[in-house]
């Protein structure tokens, strides 16, 4: 393993080592409550204890989550290809999409669970709605960058509309599609945990709010990192396939720091 790649690797184990560290010992040295603020090593001592509960309702979250996000991801791809094709949908539909940008989703969750009831539902729903947005302005970003001199060169060539969406368009936006996955499936977790406090009786959230009534702050803050966890797993998978499908937008730039 080169210098480069053991900075990447062991750079930020090494703060979130370190953070914790500091974290144990300003909570010993002022001695602070556990029900205000618990040592790390009472959350983890909590979480290998109630392993059991955490799990069950981890991967409640982790797939109201997921199925969210794959909703979104359609969703918001189909949105940004139309809204980046066509200036006529662009003109129509984007003050829509900031429109209901603008509401809380935390105010739609009651209006969810009256349609759908308490459960997955609303979770998923909240987590598409949330995360859906930056596919969408992304992507049509990514189609609106292509240069007029190239589409101009390539309508001479006898390129439609279609092709040149089909050839350059869509290659060109997969920088822009696979940046907004990663901000879209972090934010797809905050939607699921914000309607798992509300409408659910399983889940993170529903834990979490559950172990607030008890004053069980170790409980609560074990729930808060496995949601960061989980978090940060899919980020990596998502910089993977992003290094993956995207290498040669970046192959350029190596080098360059």
């Amino acid at each position: 393993m080169n210098k480069d790649k053991m900075i990447v690797y062991v750079t930020p184990i090494a703060t979130v080592v370190g953070m914790f560290l500091l974290w144990e010992v300003a909570c010993y040295a002022f001695k602070v409550p556990v029900f205000i603020l618990p040592r790390p090593s009472i959350i983890f001592d909590t979480m290998v204890l109630r392993w059991g509960p955490i799990w069950h309702n981890a991967a409640f979250t982790l797939a109201t989550t997921l199925g969210g996000f794959a909703i979104a991801v359609v969703v918001g791809l189909a949105i940004g290809l139309l809204i980046g094709a066509s200036r006529v949908v662009y003109a129509g539909l984007y003050p829509v999409l900031i429109g209901f940008n603008s509401i809380p989703k935390v105010a739609v969750v009651p209006v969810l669970v009256i349609w759908f009831g308490i459960g997955a539902v609303p979770a998923v729903l909240t987590a598409f709605m949330i995360a859906f947005l930056p596919i969408a302005v992304n992507v049509a970003t990514g189609l609106a960058t292509i240069e007029p001199e190239m589409r101009d060169v390539l309508r001479s060539l006898g390129a439609r509309k279609m092709q040149i969406l089909w050839k350059v368009g869509i290659p060109r936006s997969l920088p822009y599609f696979f940046a907004s996955l990663k901000v879209a499936i972090t934010l797809a977790f905050v939607g699921s945990v914000v309607a798992e406090t509300v409408a659910s009786n399983e889940g993170i959230g529903y834990l979490m709010i559950a172990a607030s009534s008890r004053f069980d702050v170790p409980l609560v803050f074990a729930g808060l990192l496995v949601i960061a966890v989980m978090g940060v797993v899919m980020y990596a998978i998502t910089v993977f396939l992003e290094q993956h499908f995207t290498g040669w937008a970046t192959r350029g730039q190596e080098g360059t720091t």
